[in-house]
């Protein structure tokens, strides 16, 4: 073995190694960190495995549902798939930084995704960015080794048909992985070297491939009247509350939160640099970076963007910025790269912290760390209040709320995971829509004990009012307090619909 090769090799090893430890910190911070309403949502998909649901393809929920039957209905068992996917993503992505520029790329690449804190938060939650990102990256490792083989050649083409697999299990993990063959599409016409590559066979073969993967999503919508591809489109491209400098602004101030303000700027240089370049294996990644970011500033001129939905770009900007970092003879550039690792270690440390013990000066009410807090205490006050009423009266009594929030983690919460319902009367629509509702699954004369969130005045609402004439009774029980520690972070009013009368109103949704 020659020097070069066991520096590779020895650089290799410890990015291995450092990716790993940073996947069991998140491993262990997720047995602790309590469940917000967008997993326990997910985790309800992973009870009803499909094709395709409202808010997005089946990847999360297949990866809950592994978690789960390994390790039961707790936070962990809901998280491990995740965790699982983000340690794979961080082994892609140091295979990536190593060939591109070596063993100490790889290492620099390893450390900078794990200071960052879109690695150490996004990386826990069992949500769909999670396989989207480990098959992103894998994308992006196969699409670097087919372009590095002769144009038509076998080797290029086996390479071509193994990124047209990840691509597709990238599209099964969330939508926006479009926007990678969209990249790969602008490079490939654009650079001379990789105009050569749509002249064969691999290009084609891998997004029919792709989209061969795809097809129970597309399947499933077709059946559903295409409801979560009209739902996703809706999100992204409806007029939204705000100006455009407002919603931009927002954007970019959430990408900086994500990655910490050094790093922000850093990828960016890098990025703009690798455009210029004239090695077409640093246009490429250069390329999807960018044109995922900038798909979702143009739409941000027209609707609030989520700070999630760039991650992507960041895969390609962290090994072009290890590639660099490591083949340039510039402190000034080690020096930043320092900086930003160490700021976004203590931020992404800060985050941990604040989950498990707040310390930030920083209410429950506006802390995102505390969603998932006080849910629990909610579900066992409902559970013990139905207890009552049916001593009371006899009656089954279901539970639910107006959102998935209420619904999901009511049914997370308590041991027997019963059957709940959101009603969506006066909330968006989503999967519990496409599932059997109260009217689908109660008989004549059962009990609906709903939770809603206290917002107003008006201690009725337009939930209550709408469904009362179809019960005998209702009545507000009681007022549950959503806590985080001894901090009251949000308040519900739960109500019992007694006495139901075997019909129900009409509901605006039409799958």
């Amino acid at each position: 073995m020659t020097a070069p090769d066991a520096r590779r090799l020895r650089g290799t090893s410890l990015a291995v190694l450092i990716v790993t430890a940073a996947a069991v910190i998140r491993g262990v911070f997720a047995v602790f960190i309590t469940l917000p309403p967008d997993e326990t949502y997910y985790w309800e998909w992973s009870r009803h495995l499909a094709g395709g649901y409202f808010d997005h393809p089946p990847a999360i929920a297949v990866l809950i549902r592994f978690g789960t039957d390994l390790l039961g209905v707790t936070p962990l068992g809901v998280r491990l798939g995740s965790v699982c996917a983000g340690w794979a993503a961080s082994l892609c992505l140091v295979m990536l930084a190593r060939r591109l520029a070596g063993g100490r790329a790889a290492v620099v690449a390893a450390i900078a995704l794990c200071c960052m804190p879109l690695a150490a938060a996004g990386l826990v939650l069992a949500t769909p960015d999670a396989p989207l990102l480990f098959a992103f990256t894998l994308a992006l490792l196969a699409l670097d080794h087919a372009i590095s083989e002769a144009p038509g050649s076998r080797e290029s083409t086996l390479w071509w048909l193994a990124a047209g697999v990840a691509l597709g299990l990238s599209l099964v993990s969330k939508y926006n992985a479009v926007l990678l063959p969209l990249g790969v599409c602008i490079a490939c016409v654009v650079v001379p070297q990789l105009r050569r590559h749509l002249r064969t066979a691999g290009p084609y073969a891998a997004t029919i491939i792709a989209l061969f993967i795809f097809l129970p999503v597309i399947a499933w919508n077709a059946r559903h009247q295409w409801a979560s591809f009209r739902f996703q489109l809706d999100h992204g491209f409806s007029s939204g509350h705000g100006t455009p400098f407002s919603r931009e602004m927002s954007l970019i101030g959430g990408q900086v939160l994500l990655v910490s303000p050094i790093l922000f700027v850093l990828f960016a240089i890098v990025v703009v640099q690798g455009i210029r370049s004239r090695d077409p294996r640093r246009v490429l990644p250069a390329v999807v970076s960018a044109t995922v970011f900038l798909f979702f500033c143009i739409g941000a001129l027209r609707h609030p963007a989520e700070a999630n939905w760039q991650a992507p770009a960041y895969v390609p900007a962290i090994a072009l910025l290890a590639a660099h970092v490591t083949s340039v003879r510039s402190q000034a550039w080690r020096r930043w790269l320092a900086a930003g690792g160490a700021l976004g270690a203590l931020m992404s440390a800060g985050v941990y912290v604040q989950s498990v013990v707040p310390v930030l000066p920083v209410t429950a009410r506006d802390d995102p760390t505390a969603r998932g807090t006080g849910w629990d205490a909610l579900a066992v006050r409902m559970q013990n209040l139905a207890g009552q009423e049916t001593a009371r009266t006899g009656a089954h009594v279901w539970l639910g709320g107006d959102r998935y929030q209420e619904a999901s983690e009511i049914a997370f919460h308590l041991p027997s995971h019963p059957p709940t319902f959101s009603l969506n009367v006066a909330s968006r629509p989503n999967q519990y829509d496409l599932w059997p509702g109260f009217p689908d699954r109660a008989h004549r004369g059962d009990d609906l004990m709903l939770a809603f969130e206290m917002q107003s005045a008006d201690s009725v609402g337009p939930v209550i009012r709408r469904l009362r004439p179809f019960f005998d009774t209702a009545r507000m029980l009681d007022v549950v307090d959503l806590r985080r520690g001894s901090e009251v972070r949000t308040r519900r009013r739960v109500w019992v619909l007694a006495g139901w009368h075997g019909s129900w109103p009409p509901h605006d949704f039409t799958p």
